[in-house]
């Protein structure tokens, strides 16, 4: 179990795959649904095993075809196959659903489906996925989706994915996409409204194809904030190796968003990240970085979170550096001012539920990785870099294993300095001037 969130997820089996079919009316916000879910016994008999799924009414459970015993309450459907899953075996749970979705309760506000005045999005970070379909609801249980929406035409539906089919029948049309890369439930992506569809940059051959999904009356001021997207997408490839999905979308609402939401291949923002000057262009850097670390290299559990957070604000930073702003040892420097003044009873390495969303994490979390670079140099720190991403593409990792990843390209022994930036509260110093990385020395 999530020790940050024991009734979410079932370490007993895991899944292969989701298939989920949706009907969605935007109007009385009332969704249907049916989900088709491979899974895999773990290593014991399986009598009984969870779904999470919240305030939804469920009509229909099968298990391998039979129907089982089972219960729903408080978010927990608790089924009992007919007959036990042997031990390593393969089966198959179908489930039906249908409801008027609404985001579930959290420390953090209403998390996951989110209707809004004109359609809907999923923001699901970190247990916001079961408002909406019924998952194994942990970040290290990680599986392929497919994914078909119908909605009435009027609507776009964008998901993360390639979008394999677009069908329009009388008045509704049905949008099937697919994820084959392993996915975390929470980074099951979804937006449903009017927009109109843009090429962001030429893929060219070999590209990545990128796309921004955008209501009309934003579209001139998204062409400036988000023009400079192909460029960071390359340059990221350069430092953190070959982007690890098929392609990229970007999604802006007509509604306003506290901080933007990573998604797997999509991130969605709201209006008021879209200002015509650019004004959010570092939340473009960490959304895209995200891509790579805390989707593809995703987190075993919660704990763990700086690994998807630090690597993104640091990303904010190089990107800084490459495109003529500030460098990343100006950013530091200007971190470390700031967490010093603040209170320093936050562990990296377990932050508490409580402060996992804290913003000192996300610095500290930069921090780390300056610190790092400052002790490597820069050519076997980009080198561990993208070890570290190539490594654990589509898998999962923790703090330890980065401590000793880091360790791998050492010349002298590093276990020290990362265990008090990651598991001592104190903020240690900043390497001082003349360890700092020299500005155009890092390129790869």
């Amino acid at each position: 179990m999530d020790p940050y969130f024991p009734e979410h997820g079932d370490p007993r089996y895991r899944v292969h795959r989701y298939e989920l079919a949706l009907d969605y009316r935007p109007g009385p916000n009332r969704l249907s649904g049916t989900a088709r879910i491979n899974a895999i016994a773990g290593r014991a008999a399986l009598g009984e095993f969870v779904l999470n799924l919240a305030d939804l009414k469920v009509g229909r459970v099968r298990v391998d075809g039979r129907q089982p015993h089972y219960t729903h309450r408080g978010g927990r459907l608790r089924v009992r196959p007919a007959k036990p899953v042997r031990a390593g075996a393969a089966f198959t749970v179908e489930v039906q659903w249908s409801g008027n979705p609404r985001p579930v309760h959290s420390p953090w506000g209403g998390l996951g489906w989110e209707e809004l005045e004109d359609g809907a999005l999923v923001a699901s970070q970190p247990i916001g996925a079961p408002s909406w379909y019924p998952c194994n609801d942990r970040p290290a249980d990680k599986a392929s989706y497919q994914i078909s929406v119908t909605t009435p035409s009027a609507y776009a539906v964008v998901a993360g994915g390639r979008l394999l089919t677009r069908t329009t029948k009388a008045s509704t049309t049905t949008w099937v996409y697919e994820q084959p890369a392993p996915t975390s439930s929470y980074l099951v992506g979804l937006s449903i409204g009017k927009y109109q569809t843009v090429l962001l940059g030429d893929p060219g051959l070999g590209g990545v194809p990128q796309h921004g999904h955008i209501p009309a009356q934003l579209l001139g001021d998204f062409s400036r904030d988000f023009a400079r997207q192909p460029q960071m997408m390359d340059f990221f490839q350069e430092l953190f190796g070959p982007y690890p999905f098929d392609e990229y979308a970007v999604v802006v609402t007509e509604e306003e968003l506290d901080v933007p939401v990573e998604a797997q291949g999509l991130s969605l923002f709201g209006a008021n990240h879209v200002d015509g000057s650019r004004g959010s262009e570092r939340l473009v850097a960490h959304e895209l970085a995200h891509q790579w670390f805390g989707n593809s290299v995703s987190i075993a559990d919660w704990r763990h979170i700086w690994l998807n957070e630090g690597f993104a604000k640091y990303a904010e930073w190089l990107w800084s550096e490459r495109s003529g702003g500030r460098s990343a040892r100006q950013l530091a420097a200007s971190a470390h001012r700031l967490l010093a003044s603040l209170p320093q009873d936050l562990r990296l390495a377990d932050p508490g539920r409580k402060s996992m969303f804290d913003d000192r994490l996300y610095e500290r979390g930069g921090l780390v990785l300056h610190t790092v670079r400052c002790a490597l140099g820069d050519a076997a720190f980009f080198r561990m870099l993208r070890a570290w991403a190539q490594l654990h593409r589509g898998g999962t990792v923790t703090t330890a294993a980065f401590a000793a990843h880091v360790a791998r390209f050492a010349a002298e022994p590093v276990d020290e300095l990362v265990r008090a930036w990651v598991q001592g509260a104190v903020l240690p110093p900043l390497p001082g001037p003349g360890a700092d990385p020299a500005a155009g020395q890092w390129r790869s």
